[in-house]
């Protein structure tokens, strides 16, 4: 079920009971929520999870088999596409080749029989709003990808609309490409104000530019946060596999005491105490999450917490830290993060023994797979 942090605040966007089947399919199955005015929300998920069929229903594109979407309080579902006055921006840009900057984000405007005087003011603040005020003249052709994405993005808020849908925007550029255009958007939104809804497959891009981010798996949300709640307390093993990365040791389920548990490593260690965050019985399978920057490795084994000994099996160099492969006695891999010193050569070599420890409350009891 999914989880949510209720607000005084009347939502300005409300997505109820969402449900669209093909066939036997099931594309989303119960889908809810409430979006505030002026918030970033990111739809994130892997392929097929339902959050661009969640979105194409929101914009009109898709009708559902069962649910309801109101905008500012007003039924949204019996309203046509083009009369939702819903901005849209897709991965691929859809700029017509033939027009210039300028009368691509004018087009939306003449559709609407705006003046010709407001239409070129409205122009020229959009293209200032996206940095793009001196290549109005331009054709799409000659703009690189990241410049035609911010086109796109122009010509979508063009005509003040209330909502901005996006629909994997960025995932057609480079990383250096898309952080930058990241940074601009995050630029628009705090300029703007507008409510923007943002599908991603991207767990680093949805936590950098989102207020709050809704996880779809399977058709559901399991869980919507900011992404300090999704990373900190995931609700779901698969909130918690997902957002960041993850470790998860398998154990038994020894003992519950309200939101603790003991739990029995695979070489029969017992660890006690450990935050829970499902509702398996005692004696059940269940899995013991460990975050690789939460984990600590050294030569002797702790006596004030839970330690388990481990052979490095791999190292990986990534600047800033390095990348520690690591397998159990249960002959189980695991990775840890260990910070670099600059000048300061590293601890381990492959085929060093070690004990790994943690801090019993950075870790998680989770269901098992």
């Amino acid at each position: 079920m999914a989880t949510e942090t209720t607000t005084p605040d009347a939502p300005f966007l409300s997505i109820r009971g969402l449900r669209k089947t093909y066939g036997q399919s099931v594309a989303i199955d119960g889908v809810s929520l409430d979006i505030r005015e002026g918030e970033f929300m990111t739809f994130l998920g892997p392929s097929g999870s339902g959050k661009s069929t969640t979105l194409y229903i929101t914009a009109g594109f898709q009708d559902p088999t069962e649910g309801t979407v109101q905008l500012a309080g007003k039924p949204l579902l019996n309203v046509p596409p083009n009369e939702r006055n819903i901005g849209m921006v897709f991965q691929r840009y859809t700029l017509f080749p033939h027009l210039s900057v300028a009368e691509n984000v004018a087009f939306p405007l003449r559709v609407r029989g705006w003046e010709r005087s407001r239409i070129a003011e409205r122009v020229q603040a959009m293209l200032k709003l996206v940095h793009l005020h001196q290549h109005g003249d331009r054709k799409p052709s000659q703009l690189s990808g990241g410049q035609q994405q911010r086109v796109a993005i122009a010509r979508a808020l063009a005509y003040n609309p209330p909502v901005l849908l996006m629909d994997e925007p960025l995932s057609a550029l480079d990383k250096q490409l898309r952080e930058e255009i990241q940074f601009e958007l995050k630029r628009i939104h705090h300029d703007t104000g507008i409510t923007i809804l943002y599908v991603t497959h991207d767990q680093e891009e949805a936590l950098r530019l989102s207020d709050r981010i809704a996880v779809f798996n399977k058709g559901r949300i399991e869980q919507v946060g900011t992404g300090h709640e999704l990373y900190e307390h995931p609700a779901t093993r698969f909130v918690a596999g997902f957002i960041g990365h993850s470790n998860f040791l398998p154990v038994k389920l020894e003992q519950r005491r309200g939101g603790l548990a003991d739990v029995v490593l695979p070489d029969g260690r017992r660890v006690a105490n450990a935050p829970l965050r499902c509702d398996a019985p005692t004696g059940a399978d269940a899995a013991l999450m460990l975050r690789p920057d939460r984990l600590s490795l050294q030569h002797a084994a702790r006596h004030d917490g839970p330690s388990i000994p481990v052979r490095v099996t791999d190292l990986s160099y990534l600047g800033d830290v390095m990348q520690v492969h690591l397998s159990t006695a249960w002959e189980q891999d695991l990775d840890i993060r260990v910070p670099l010193r600059p000048g300061v050569p590293a601890d381990w070599q492959i085929g060093s023994t070690a004990h790994l420890s943690w801090d019993i409350a950075q870790s998680q009891v989770h269901a098992a797979a």
